[in-house]
Order: C-alpha cells, then structure tokens, then sequence
C-alpha cells in the first residue's frame, strides 16, 4: 500500500523491445512497482507482447499513434502517470540496460524526500562501447558549463524518479526535445528552476544482441543543437543563478 502523497509508478517508453521487456516488466513487478508502458510506434510483434503484459495487473498501456521519440514517449508516460493518480514517476528503459536490484534504494530516496528528483548516475562495465563512454564526456562538461555547476552527475541515463507535479509544470512551460536530447535537457532546466536531486549509482549493461534507436549522425546534431540553444538560455540566465548563490 502506496504512503498518502507517495503513490509511484515506473514509465518504460517501448519502441520494438519484444525481447527484453518482459524480463523488465517482470523485475518491476516483483518490486511491486506498477507499470505503465508507452507503446512509441512499435512493430506488430512488439505491440503483440505488450497487449499481453497489460493483461496482469497493475501494467497500465499508452498507445502513441504514431513513433514520437524517446523523450516524445516519455513526457506523454508522464502525463498519463499523473492522470492515473501516481505522484512519482521512474523512467526506466525498455531494453534491459540497466539493473534494477537497486530499485529499492531509489524508491526510498524518493520516499524520504518526495520533492526531489532522484537520478541514476551509470556503474558501466566492459560491455559499454568506447565510443559512447568517451562522447558522453562532451555532454557532460556543456551541461556542467550550461548549468555552471558540477551538480549534474550524468545527464544522460535514462533511470530517475520525476516527482511528477514540477515535472509537468516545467513540461507545460517549456518545449523540449522530444528524441535522445530529452534526457539532458529536462535535467539543466529542472537545475535552472533548483529542482532538488540525488544521485545514485546504477549499473548499466549493454546486451550483445541489444537493440539501440540511437542515430550517430541526426542524433548527435539534436544533441549539438540543444547545447547550444542551452548555453544562450544560461547567458541569459547566468546573472539570476549567479546571485542566488552568492546570497544563498
């Protein structure tokens, strides 16, 4: 039985995930974690198994009409969570990247202090590829500079806790990316309105037969392009944040 004000629920945006996601459904029901799934546009034997997991109790559906992107998926899970009742909102990802035995360890962050946004921050190991370990460096010193604080250990991993009513009320201010640049930049404008976070290690596995919807070229210039339309948002802001602080 959910705590009064404390009523969780996990999101999984699913594009074409048929393989891993029953095994993520599965680890979030035993943690007795409602579900509910975010079909973004996927294929005809995707959709097939998550009709059938939202047969078992407590797996909400949300069927997009059409592919909107990883952060598209998202804000519309969000907003149904909070249709649906739930405070708290964990983003978590369909294709079985990360490792939910900690689970336990957010919800009770998220419980003790339910006006904070609760962030993963990856433990990778060996199976994680050069090539994006090396370029998440590049993202993490614009949001370090876009932010101007270190505060925001990782901006990329998709496994956090929104506490819904200031997510939805920066969702119905602000447009943001609605593809791979979400992520990070839901993160640096919650940092800009001083959303409080926490941060907790988790532990993230790429599968060898996994499934990646990250497209290097269109991709990295959503990503090079929401870097830069921060960093002129910061300019504007950097007088405000600056004050605050010297007279916190």
């Amino acid at each position: 039985m959910a705590e009064p004000g404390f009523n969780p629920c996990a999101v999984i945006p699913v594009y074409d995930h048929e393989r891993p996601l029953p095994g993520v459904v599965g680890q979030l029901r035993r943690a007795s974690l409602p579900c509910l799934l975010v079909d973004d546009g996927s294929n005809a034997t995707c959709a097939a198994v998550i009709d059938e997991l939202a047969q078992q109790p407590n797996i909400h559906l949300l069927r997009l009409p059409s592919n909107q992107g990883k952060g598209g998926a998202v804000m519309a899970g969000l907003r149904e969570a909070a249709r649906l009742g739930y405070s708290h909102a964990l983003q978590v990802d369909a294709d079985g990247q990360h490792d939910l035995s900690t689970l336990d360890q957010f919800i009770a962050a998220a419980r003790a202090h339910p006006q904070t946004l609760v962030c993963g921050y990856p433990q990778y190991d060996a199976s994680v590829p050069k090539s994006r370990l090396y370029a998440r460096y590049l993202t993490h010193v614009w949001v370090w500079i876009n932010c101007l604080s270190l505060q925001i250990r990782d901006s990329m991993c998709g496994f956090r806790i929104y506490p819904l009513p200031a997510t939805l009320d920066l969702l119905d201010t602000v447009k943001l990316g609605r593809r791979m640049d979400f992520d990070t930049e839901i993160l640096v404008r919650m940092a800009w309105r001083e959303q409080p976070m926490h941060w907790l290690p988790t532990r993230v596995h790429y599968p060898a037969d996994g499934l990646s919807h990250f497209r290097l070229w269109h991709d990295n210039l959503l990503i090079s392009g929401m870097h830069a339309r921060l960093f002129f948002g910061m300019l504007l802001r950097a007088p405000r944040i600056l004050w605050r602080r010297l007279v916190a």
